[in-house]
C-alpha cells in the first residue's frame, strides 16, 4: 500500500477562523523549526547493516525542521557503524559502546536529547514528543509532520498512535490494519492489548511522570510495559494516519518468541491490576478469562465473544480518534 506525505495548508486558510472546537487547522510552513514540537528519535541498532540504512532514510528523508535523532549502536562489527557515519553530519548525536540490549541503548539514546538532565515539565516538556524506531523497522512518508502536527493542534493529548502497519522483508508495505480504540481498563482486562511500538509517540511530560526511562531488566515487551505505566496517567489517542511499521524478517525476536511474549504480557498485567485498590471486578474478569482460554474448545469462541466484544464495545472511556479532515485534525 503506498503512503502519502501529509499536506500542511497554507497559513491564509480561509476556513480556520471558522473550524469548530474539537478540530485544529495547521497552518505554520514546515520550514519553520519553532512552529513545530521537537521530537526526540532513537535508533537502537546491533549489527543490523541490512536494513539500518533504510531505516535512517525513513527518518532523515522527511526533512522535519525541529528533530533530535539519536542513533544508539551496541557495539556492531557488522558495516553498521560506517553506515550511520555516512548520515552523522545529520545526527543530534550517535554513539557505539556495549550495552545490556535495546532496551538500554533506548535509555542511553534519550539520556543525550534536550530536557532530559532536567526532567523537564514545563512548557517545553509538554511541547515535546518522544518515540523510537528500531534499526530494522521503518517510518512512514510525513509521518513526523503527523506526529508534530497532532501534538501541536491538541495540547491535551499526551500519547497517540497510528495505523498497525507492516513492512516486507524487502521493505514493501504490505499489511495495513484497522485502527482500534483504547482504555486503561479494556487493556487490563486483556483487550486490544496490541499498540505498534513503531506507530507511537509521547509527550516527554508523560514520559517524566511516568518515571522516564524503558525498563531495560528484560530482553523483550518492555515497550509493553511502558505502556501499561502511560496509561496510568494518560489517555491513548487513536489517529487514523500511517506513521511507522513493522518488518517482518527472519531475526525478529518478537516473531521467535512470540508465547513468551504472552506470558511477559500477562505477568506485567497481573502485577498492575494486583497494584490497583478498586479492581474487584477486573480481576474477577481475568480470572475467569484465564479459566475459560485453558479450554481449548472455549478458548476461541471466548476470544472472539467476550474479548472481542469487550474491544469493540462504544464507551465514554474509549478516547476519540483523531483524524484529518478538510485541511484540519478532528476528534472523531
Amino acid at each position: 500500500m503506498g503512503c502519502h506525505a501529509l499536506v500542511i495548508p497554507r497559513t491564509n486558510n480561509p476556513d480556520s477562523a471558522n473550524a469548530p472546537a474539537n478540530s485544529h487547522s495547521d497552518s505554520a510552513a514546515p520550514g519553520l523549526s519553532s512552529e513545530w514540537p521537537k521530537i526526540a528519535l532513537i535508533t537502537p541498532v546491533f549489527n543490523s547493516a541490512r536494513y539500518l540504512e533504510a531505516t535512517i532514510r525513513s527518518v532523515l528523508s522527511q526533512g522535519y525542521p525541529n528533530l533530535e535523532y539519536v542513533i544508539a549502536d551496541g557495539g556492531s562489527t557488522d558495516g553498521s557503524v560506517e553506515i550511520i557515519r555516512k548520515y552523522e553530519a545529520q545526527l543530534h548525536a550517535w554513539f557505539s559502546e556495549p550495552d545490556r540490549g535495546m532496551y538500554d541503548a533506548i535509555n542511553k539514546g534519550f539520556a543525550r536529547t534536550s530536557g532530559a538532565a532536567s526532567g523537564d515539565a514545563g512548557v517545553d516538556g509538554m511541547r515535546d514528543a518522544m518515540g523510537w524506531i528500531s534499526a530494522t523497522d521503518m517510518l512512514h512518508a510525513g509521518s513526523l509532520f503527523v506526529v508534530g502536527s497532532v501534538f501541536r493542534a491538541f495540547p491535551e493529548v499526551e500519547w497517540i498512535t497510528g495505523r498497525p502497519t507492516g513492512f516486507s522483508d524487502e521493505g514493501m508495505a504490505v499489511e495495513t490494519l484497522r485502527l482500534r480504540q483504547w482504555s486503561r481498563w479494556r487493556f487490563l482486562a486483556g483487550a486490544n492489548r496490541y499498540i505498534q511500538q513503531e506507530s507511537t509517540f509521547w509527550r516527554r511530560s508523560l514520559w517524566n511522570r511516568a518515571g522516564g526511562r524503558v525498563d531495560d531488566a528484560r530482553r523483550s515487551a518492555s515497550d509493553f510495559e511502558l505502556w501499561v505505566r502511560f496509561f496510568r496517567f494518560a489517555k491513548l489517542y487513536p489517529v487514523d494516519a500511517l506513521i511507522g511499521g513493522f518488518r517482518s524478517h527472519p531475526d525478529s525476536l518478537g516473531l521467535r518468541n512470540l508465547e513468551e511474549c504472552h506470558q511477559i504480557h500477562e505477568e506485567i498485567l497481573a502485577q498492575e491490576v494486583a497494584s490497583l485498590s478498586d479492581a474487584s471486578l477486573l480481576r474477577g474478569f481475568r480470572s475467569l478469562s484465564a479459566s475459560v482460554l485453558k479450554v481449548p474448545a472455549l478458548a476461541k469462541p471466548w476470544r472472539k465473544l467476550a474479548i472481542g466484544t469487550l474491544m469493540k464495545w462504544p464507551g465514554k472511556d474509549l478516547p476519540p480518534v483523531i483524524r484529518y479532515r478538510g485541511g484540519r485534525w478532528v476528534k472523531s
